[in-house]
């Protein structure tokens, strides 16, 4: 029906996982945790382990300028957008990677650090060995698609997410930003599973029409601290689904205990720039073909706030199955008679029709419901 479900149809062959005991560093529970797959931007987690290297051995400092050539500033969106011959600082490069994939920073660091993309993929194989990453292979910082020869396990990413945060603790924290300030603009990331499930605090997702959607998540709560993976989901909302479940059911939350936790951002103490990130542009922004998008939508409120829309969006998505169906949630802001209003919308209707039956259903659950058609 919808084409975000048709798309991951044609993206992941399969969909594996792994949970992963990071203080010792026994595996709880696996499917396919083996299983050889295309790692999407969860790549540019072995991209910042080797760049907190260089911050830590002073081959990089936080403030150092970094040049960015034709070729990093040529990549594909996600990205900060930088133009060539111009310079990006590390910290710059760090946050674009981890808040908003920013897929020319990190092509920008693996440049300076190794000469060229290639070159810092071989170097990022080899580093990964000796970190215990069996069964990987990187040819690229950014983890753009390149073929089938970049390969990982969901083993392999949950050693990764260990090592960072074992090797790097004090970086690591700066996989927990929502958002970070670049040149006076408030990029917003996307991890959405840290605000769905208390206790997550990061780290990292993926997508490439060729992996699907993949994360790694971090979980400390009731004395326990798990990492999980999954490779290969068919749409974001699934994946994170998968997730929050192999959390609950290995973290040893009971099923009724609240899982859901809304974190609200504190306030900048100065004014910026805002700009609104499209969860599903971010995630086609990791590489591969960007799907045409239904020029149909439907809109169940506008609200005051992006996180009234947003918990209104989960509590519709779960009612009407729209998740399981693949429609993209979105949370679009708009000025209307001189307040800010955020439009909560579903995307990915084939036509008006569809757009239509999925409205009239949602009224018959008390649910205010318009059809949309997107200019």
């Amino acid at each position: 029906m919808a084409v975000a479900a048709s798309l991951g149809a044609r993206a992941a062959k399969a969909t594996s996982w792994a949970v992963l005991d990071a203080d010792s560093g026994v595996f709880l529970g696996e499917d396919g945790g083996s299983h050889v797959q295309p790692p999407a931007s969860l790549a540019k987690m072995m991209t910042l382990y080797l760049t907190f290297e260089a911050l830590h051995d002073g081959r990089l400092h936080w403030n150092d300028r970094i040049t960015v050539s034709r070729n990093a500033s040529a990549k594909i969106p996600m990205k900060l957008w930088i133009k060539p011959g111009s310079t990006i600082s590390v910290r710059e490069a760090v946050d674009g990677m981890i808040v908003i994939s920013a897929n020319d920073a990190a092509a920008a660091i693996g440049e300076h650090l190794a000469g060229s993309e290639a070159a810092f993929g071989r170097l990022m194989t080899k580093r990964g060995r000796q970190l215990g990453l069996k069964n990987t292979v990187f040819t690229n910082p950014s983890g753009l698609s390149d073929g089938h020869r970049q390969t990982t396990t969901a083993r392999d990413m949950a050693r990764l997410g260990r090592a960072l945060q074992r090797d790097f603790p004090r970086e690591y924290k700066r996989f927990s930003q929502a958002s970070f300030v670049y040149r006076g603009k408030r990029l917003r990331g996307h991890n959405n599973l840290m605000y769905r499930y208390d206790g997550v605090d990061g780290i990292k997702t993926g997508f490439t029409s060729l992996a699907g959607y993949n994360i790694v998540s971090s979980l400390s709560s009731g004395g326990r601290h798990l990492i999980g993976v999954v490779l290969g989901g068919r749409t974001a909302r699934k994946r994170d689904d998968r997730m929050a479940a192999l959390l609950t059911r290995f973290g040893g939350r009971s099923a009724t205990q609240p899982q859901i936790a809304m974190r609200v951002p504190l306030p900048t103490p100065r004014p910026l720039e805002d700009v609104a990130m499209d969860d599903s542009l971010i995630e086609q922004g990791d590489g591969g073909v960007v799907p045409a998008i239904s020029a149909w939508k439907i809109q169940i409120a506008a609200l005051p706030s992006a996180g009234a829309a947003r918990a209104l969006l989960d509590k519709v998505s779960a009612l009407a199955g729209f998740a399981r169906d693949g429609l993209t949630a979105s949370v679009e802001p708009v000025v209307a008679g001189g307040k800010k209003l955020y439009r909560a919308r579903f995307d990915g209707f084939e036509d008006q029709t569809a757009a239509g039956k999925a409205c009239a259903a949602l009224k018959q659950r008390k649910f205010d419901c318009i059809t949309v058609e997107a200019p």
